[in-house]
């Protein structure tokens, strides 16, 4: 990582803890420490560098082998997509097929499309997810036990890199404007860490239109309560169409977790818990209070 990367981290860092710091304080959903002053703290910290430094570049070559494997399958130019990749740029496939009638629309409709078609397919996988043999990789990111904006940040690399292949490739694949791309990734980052914020909003009626931090809360709570619920990360339309939508009226979710997961704390416990089995007596995320 450079000193350029470094610093960009920490100025982000600074900016989204003062502003959420801000609000979990003005409009807290469950009472307790601020982000800063929880137990766990150091985990999510570690989480939020070691995401750009390794977890990004194993995203970056996920969905970059994913792409040579389609273009090569098709009969297209490998090199340009390599060569692509190597400069940084995102990939224009060259592949007469995915010029169709999606690249004709205008640029305004292709974002809507893709946020459409991205959040489908981030809904389809999140399920998948939840289900084994993948849950060891993402009950990793549910096993915070206080729910807070920078929680959002625990993910494995696996899961992040798996999810990005499946919501990126067809977007890229499709003939979109590479550049709706280069939206929909950051916006998606940006938009789940305020639905992770430990803010009380629901939007009112919007909130069947748009994911609220209300709505994505329920999901870390237990398989009792809404785990396996509001899977969808920005158009709640997936959970309603699909039977999973969850937001109880006149409460709050309270207790978050990954149940009886045994989700170890600690940054390197976690990369490792989805391989092996857990020891008798290992200490638990959900125990780090």
């Amino acid at each position: 990582m450079n000193g350029s990367a470094l610093i960009g981290l920490l100025v982000g860092l600074a900016v989204l803890g003062g502003l959420f710091a801000g609000l979990e304080r003005a409009f807290r959903a469950v009472p307790g420490p601020g982000w800063w002053q929880r137990a766990d703290v150091r985990t999510d910290l570690a989480y939020w560098f070691f995401t750009p430094l390794v977890s990004r570049a194993a995203t970056r070559v996920a969905v970059g082998a994913t792409l040579l494997a389609l273009v090569w399958a098709s009969g297209g130019s490998v090199d340009a997509v390599r060569e692509a990749f190597a400069s940084g740029r995102i990939p224009e496939l060259g592949i007469p097929a995915t010029r169709g009638w999606i690249r004709a629309l205008p640029f305004a409709a292709q974002l809507l499309l893709g946020l459409l078609v991205s959040d489908l397919l981030g809904y389809a996988a999140h399920r998948v997810f939840h289900r084994r043999p993948l849950w060891g990789l993402h009950a990793v990111h549910h096993g915070s036990p206080r729910l807070d904006w920078l929680s959002s940040v625990r993910l494995h690399p696996i899961n992040q890199a798996l999810n990005r292949v499946v919501t990126a490739v067809p977007i890229l694949w499709l003939g979109f404007d590479p550049a709706v791309f280069a939206v929909v990734a950051p916006l998606f980052t940006l938009y789940a860490i305020g639905l992770h914020a430990n803010v009380p909003w629901r939007f009112g009626p919007l909130r069947f239109v748009v994911a609220s931090p209300a709505f994505h809360r329920w999901h870390h709570t237990s398989a009792d309560e809404g785990q396996d619920k509001n899977f969808a990360g920005l158009f709640p339309l997936w959970d309603l169409l699909f039977g999973s939508f969850y937001m109880p009226s006149g409460s709050q979710a309270e207790h978050f977790g990954a149940g009886d997961e045994p989700v170890p704390a600690g940054l390197w416990r976690q990369l490792g818990y989805p391989f092996r089995r857990p020891r008798p007596g290992e200490r638990l995320a959900a125990e780090v209070v």
